[in-house]
Parts: C-alpha cells; sequence; structure tokens
C-alpha cells in the first residue's frame, strides 16, 4: 500500500515548492524597497532564528498531536500567516517591522509540520514496502526537485507578477499540503513515552552519539552559509553583477537541479559506495566550488555550470544521513530527536544572515564570498579526519549503536 507514501512525498513537493518562492520573493523584495544589504540580512534572520525556536520546543506538539495531527495543523496555519503578507501589502501596506514579524510567525508555525513529516517515513515506507534507503532517497529527491522548479519559477514570477504573487502561491500550497496530509495519509506513530517528552531527551541521545554529534557540527555550520548565500548574497549578485533578478532564481534553481540528479544516481547506486568517503567527497564538492567561483568573477553560465555540478554533490548528503539516522534512533524517540538535531542544525542559521549582509556592507561582495569559501572547506574536513566516522562504513556498528541507545 504505497498510497500514504506517495502522498506524503506530495505534500511535502507542494510545501517546499511555495517554501522556495518565499525564500527568493522576501529578500528581493526587502532589496528592493530598502536597497540595504544589512535590512536583507535581518530579514533573513527573522527567517532562520524561529526555527531554531520551533524546532527545539515544537516536538512537544508533535507528540501531543501524532505526526498526522501536527503536520496538518502546521500547514494550515503557515498557510493564513503567509496569506496575510501579501494581503496587508496590497491594502493598509506592509511595514518592515510588520514583515519581519510575520516572517518569524510563519517559520515558527510551519517547522513542527517538517519534522512531523519526516518523523513519518520509516513507518509509511515499510506500509508501502519500500526500503528505507530507497524512501530517504525519494523524499529528499522531492525536496531537491521542488527546489529546482521554485527557484527559478520565483525568478520569473518576480519580473512578471512581483513579490506578493509569490506570497500567494506560497500560501496555497500549504493549505494544499494539510489537504493532503489529512485526508490521505493514517495515523502512524505514536505519542512518546513521558520519559521522551522533553528537549533533552532528544540532546542526550545526540550527545552520546559522537558520529550523528559531529555530522550535526558540520551542518551547522553550513546551514550558516547557506543562509547567507541564498537569501543575501546570492540576491545582491543578482542585483549588482547580473542585473536581473532571473539569475537569482536558477543560481538557487540549479542546486537543485543538481541535487535532484545526484539524489536519484544516489538511490540506484549508493548501496555499492563507500558512505565515509561518497559523504566526505560529496559535502565538501558541495559547498565549495559554487561559492568560489562566484567569488572569482566567471561569467553567469559557467557559475551555474558549477552550481548545478555542487548541487549533483549534495544529493547525496541527506539520503546518507536520513539512512543514518533512521537506523540509530529508536522510533519512541524519532520525533524528540529529530526535533532535537533540527534545532542544533538549524542554530547557526540566523547568524548566516547577519554576517552575510554586515560583512558585504565593511567588505564588499567579492572578499565575503571568498571568505565563506574557505569556512565551507574547513567545515568539510571531518569525515577525513575523526576516527568517529569509521563507524559510517561498519553498517553492524550502526546497528548496534541504535540498539544500545534505544534500551536506555
Amino acid at each position: 500500500m504505497r498510497r500514504p507514501f506517495i502522498t506524503l512525498l506530495a505534500a511535502n513537493a507542494l510545501s517546499v515548492t511555495g517554501t522556495m518562492l518565499s525564500m527568493l520573493a522576501v529578500p528581493w523584495f526587502v532589496l528592493e524597497t530598502t536597497g540595504s544589504a544589512a535590512l536583507t540580512g535581518l530579514a533573513a534572520f527573522a527567517t532562520t532564528f524561529p526555527i531554531v525556536v520551533s524546532a527545539a520546543f515544537g516536538a512537544t506538539l508533535v507528540d501531543r498531536l501524532g505526526l498526522r495531527g501536527a503536520s496538518v495543523l502546521s500547514d494550515l496555519t503557515s498557510g493564513v500567516v503567509v496569506l496575510t503578507m501579501p494581503v496587508l501589502f496590497w491594502t493598509t501596506g506592509l511595514s518592515y517591522p510588520a514583515l519581519l514579524a510575520l516572517l518569524f510567525l510563519r517559520w515558527l508555525v510551519a517547522t513542527p509540520g517538517e519534522t512531523a513529516r519526516k518523523a513519518m517515513l520509516p513507518e509509511l515506507s515499510a506500509l508501502g514496502r519500500v526500503r528505507i534507503e530507497r524512501a530517504a532517497a525519494a523524499y529528499d529527491g522531492v525536496y531537491r526537485g521542488a527546489a529546482m522548479v521554485g527557484a527559478p519559477l520565483a525568478g520569473v514570477l518576480i519580473v512578471w507578477l512581483g513579490a506578493g504573487a509569490l506570497l500567494v502561491v506560497d500560501g496555497v500550497t500549504f493549505l494544499l499540503s494539510a489537504l493532503l496530509i489529512g485526508g490521505g495519509v493514517p495515523r502512524v506513530g505514536g505519542s512518546a513515552p513521558e520519559s521522551g517528552r522533553r528537549l533533552r531527551d532528544g540532546l542526550a541521545f545526540l550527545w552520546r552519539d559522537r558520529l550523528q554529534m559531529s555530522a550535526t557540527a558540520m551542518i551547522v555550520v553550513v546551514n550558516m552559509l547557506d543562509t547567507g548565500v541564498t537569501q543575501v548574497l546570492l540576491a545582491l549578485y543578482a542585483r549588482d553583477v547580473a542585473h536581473d533578478p532571473r539569475a537569482f532564481g536558477l543560481l538557487a534553481g540549479g542546486v537543485g537541479a543538481g541535487a535532484l540528479a545526484g539524489t536519484v544516481v544516489y538511490g540506484a547506486a549508493g548501496e555499492r559506495l563507500p558512505p565515509r568517503l561518497t559523504y566526505g567527497w560529496c559535502f565538501l564538492l558541495a559547498g565549495v566550488p559554487r561559492v568560489l567561483v562566484l567569488a572569482l568573477g566567471a561569467p553567469l553560465p559557467v557559475a551555474l555550470g558549477v552550481t548545478v555540478l555542487s548541487g549533483f554533490a549534495a544529493g547525496a548528503i541527506n539520503p546518507i544521513l536520513g539512512v543514518l539516522q533512521y537506523d540509530r534512533i529508536p522510533a519512541r524517540l524519532r520525533a524528540r530527536v529529530i526535533g532535537a538535531m533540527t534545532a542544533a542544525a538549524y542554530a547557526g542559521m540566523p547568524v548566516g544572515g547577519l554576517v552575510a549582509g554586515s560583512l558585504t556592507e565593511l567588505a564588499g561582495l567579492t572578499p565575503t564570498l571568498y571568505a565563506f569559501t574557505c569556512v565551507y572547506l574547513l567545515a568539510s574536513l571531518p569525515p577525513f579526519l575523526c576516527r568517529a566516522w569509521r563507524e559510517l562504513d561498519d553498517p553492524a556498528a550502526t546497528r548496534r549503536t541504535g540498539s544500545a541507545e534505544g534500551t536506555r
């Protein structure tokens, strides 16, 4: 019975497509109305900081409402909040402080839905008799595909319709996602026991697992950098270098296009590849080249080609991490630990937008891109240098770790 699994993927595709439209519309709107890189970075902070808060504490809501209920409620509320932005803009006016407040609320209520959908994956893939490796690759592939479509579409729609129309589409996709999950996905999983109803349980589990701690630390840094690149630096590049918002959408979508192809290839051949070296090299190639090529001032076609190749490398990262999580985290703690990992992994994102905006104001776009390239490189080293990463090549050790932690 694969229909619920496919419904989950479809709902996530809708949500991600709308989110990509919003993520490109907001920084372009701020740049157009204020002309300030620093204020664009502040808007990125208002977008990302609530993710950290919600990921840390929203898992309690997921536990109490159940995975399906939390996903539906999160999407419905998010849709209403997002639709409020263009309504205000077209009627009474949308001030910059009001925009920041609505962005904060939008991401605060959206994150539990994302956590709930991800936590449903193992049960729905088992119900549909889909191997977890393929299910994780499919889930990430849908995300990448939606990003591939959403980002270039956003660049075109900004030119044709303006940023407000993109926010309307984002709000509608949330409502459609809620409809799909509510009507097409059965109740799966259960509330965690009382001992798992605290964020500290998820953090304690994560703290004991050195491999997942190292992986999370890498994601913390790269999420910070990616936020600065996507929500500030690419928008500035499109405005000041390419002089065309479509370049913003093409470069953001290029990552998604390459990553979709990389996810498909990994889903087909990943079982035959060494996980540690695959993850290490893919992580390195996913970040460094696509920012370095912009710093070097390469023409847009060259930058776009390198971006697609970097995206291809990124396609293997999330499936490898997904399988690692599902193998090592007990089902009763899954929402708690995934919530804790999401909160930790997103912790640096608010800083990324602020750093990118402020550093660009002080030093300029090119020095900022070089600085980001260097940090990407340093963040990619642990799989090659840290002993804990050897466990990734030992499936028996992974299963033993998950079993031992599950009994505590």
